[in-house]
């Protein structure tokens, strides 16, 4: 998957990302600030914050936020975002997030929501988090995972293959989609770039298929396909997206991995 895919998946689509109820209002948002508990005096780095809501979460608490992302377009929309609240202690830049265009040491907390599964390297990201934050600074991430583990045998096998069933579920309604990580995934990624995990969580959201769907422009023979792979989902995949119909509309959940981890 290439950088410039992503970039014109998400200039395509920026604006259904200012009102994205799971992007806006989910329930991650509140965690994040309850975990992370973010002080008066922090300088903050929002990596890939696309229309902005975690960047405004944590303006309010912070003496400043540095909100960058990969994509202008959505750099225009959080900007305009910001100016409607009446944010003043934000800058926005365009920044990749695996060469963060900012000196070591420079941020007491970097934040990453619902965007490392578009990154084709996320552990260089971890690595440069590492690098721009200040010794004892937090890293916090979001982000969608799917089943997977470590371990070996038949029922580890399976746990994985549904991860990769749910990572082409994923790609096949956007084509900008890299992979998502398992939870051990996460957790070995942070302790290889020195991070200290203090806490993690799961959160679950439901998804509603249409919206889900149709907010990156799926075509109408591509969502068929998705509707199917869904409903015909081994059994592992089921259990993970427990699918539901009532009437004409399908629900589905995803979930969210939250991890914060200290930098050493």
């Amino acid at each position: 998957m290439s950088k410039q895919k992503v970039q014109q998946q998400f200039g395509a689509n920026a604006a259904a990302y200012a009102t994205s109820t799971v992007h806006a209002k989910g329930y991650s948002l509140k965690r994040l600030i309850e975990i992370t508990q973010p002080q008066s005096d922090w300088h903050v780095l929002d990596v890939a914050t696309a229309a902005g809501h975690t960047a405004f979460a944590f303006a309010s608490h912070v003496a400043h936020v540095t909100a960058t992302d990969l994509t202008p377009e959505m750099l225009v929309v959080a900007t305009n975002l910001a100016e409607d609240k009446g944010l003043t202690n934000l800058t926005f830049a365009p920044a990749d997030a695996e060469a963060l265009p900012y000196d070591a040491a420079s941020f007491d907390c970097v934040t990453c929501r619902i965007a490392p599964h578009h990154f084709p390297n996320i552990q260089q990201f971890i690595a440069e988090a590492a690098r721009v934050l200040k010794p004892g600074g937090l890293l916090a991430v979001v982000d969608n995972i799917v089943p997977g583990t470590h371990l070996r045998g038949k029922k580890a096998r399976l746990l994985n293959e549904a991860g990769n069933y749910v990572n082409a579920f994923e790609k096949l309604r956007d084509p900008s989609h890299g992979r998502c990580w398992s939870v051990s995934e996460w957790v070995y990624g942070f302790g290889q770039a020195g991070f200290a995990v203090e806490h993690q969580e799961l959160l679950s959201k439901e998804m509603e298929f249409s919206g889900w769907a149709t907010r990156m422009q799926a075509s109408p023979e591509d969502i068929t396909r998705l509707k199917a792979m869904l409903l015909q989902a081994p059994t592992a995949v089921a259990e993970f997206l427990t699918p539901q119909i009532s009437n004409d509309r399908i629900t589905f959940r995803l979930t969210e991995l939250l991890i914060v981890g200290r930098c050493g």
